[in-house]
C-alpha cells in the first residue's frame, strides 16, 4: 500500500514537472491599436467644439490576450510632442492654461480576448480652454506589453 502510494506520488510529480510547448510560449509581442476595418476616431487634426462629444473608436489587437487600456486627454498649449505620428497639424500660438481639460480613464477588456472593438462617447466640458490637445491611448496586453497611440486634436469654441 505504501509502495503504491510512493509510486503514485512520484508519477504525479513527474507529470506536473513536464510542461508542454504551449505552456512555455511567452508573449513577446506588443499589442496593436488599429483602424483596420473601422472608421477610427479621433484622428490627427480633428476639431471638436466645447460641449460636444468625441466618439472614440479603435480596434485593439494582440497575438495572445489583451489586458486593459487608458485614454488620456491633456492640453498641448506648450507644443510638446509624443511622436507617434508624422502628421503636422496647424497649431494655435503657445499660451498658459487657465482652465485646461484633463481626462484620464482606465478601461478593462474582458479576459481571454485577442481583439476588442473599443468605443466610447467622451463628453467635452463646455467651460474648458479651447486650443490644442493630445488624445492618447495606452493599450496593455495581459503580459504587460504596451502600445501608445497619440493624436493631436483641437477644441474650439
Amino acid at each position: 500500500m505504501i509502495r503504491n502510494s510512493i509510486y503514485a506520488i512520484l508519477l504525479l510529480c513527474a507529470l506536473t514537472a513536464c510542461g508542454s510547448d504551449d505552456d512555455e510560449q511567452r508573449d513577446m509581442q506588443q499589442p496593436a491599436i488599429s483602424d483596420q476595418g473601422i472608421t477610427a476616431n479621433p484622428i490627427d487634426c480633428q476639431q471638436y467644439h466645447r460641449g460636444e462629444v468625441i466618439p472614440f473608436h479603435y480596434l485593439m489587437l494582440d497575438d495572445q490576450e489583451l489586458g486593459a487600456y487608458n485614454i488620456e486627454i491633456h492640453n498641448n498649449f506648450d507644443h510638446h510632442t509624443h511622436s507617434t505620428t508624422a502628421t503636422d497639424c496647424p497649431m494655435d500660438a503657445q499660451k498658459q492654461p487657465q482652465n485646461p481639460w484633463i481626462y484620464n480613464h482606465d478601461f478593462t477588456i474582458p479576459a481571454g480576448l485577442r481583439s476588442y472593438d473599443a468605443h466610447h462617447d467622451i463628453q467635452i466640458p463646455a467651460d474648458i480652454d479651447p486650443g490644442d490637445y493630445h488624445f492618447m491611448v495606452r493599450l496593455t496586453d495581459r503580459a504587460g506589453w504596451q502600445q501608445l497611440h497619440a493624436v493631436a486634436i483641437k477644441i474650439v469654441e
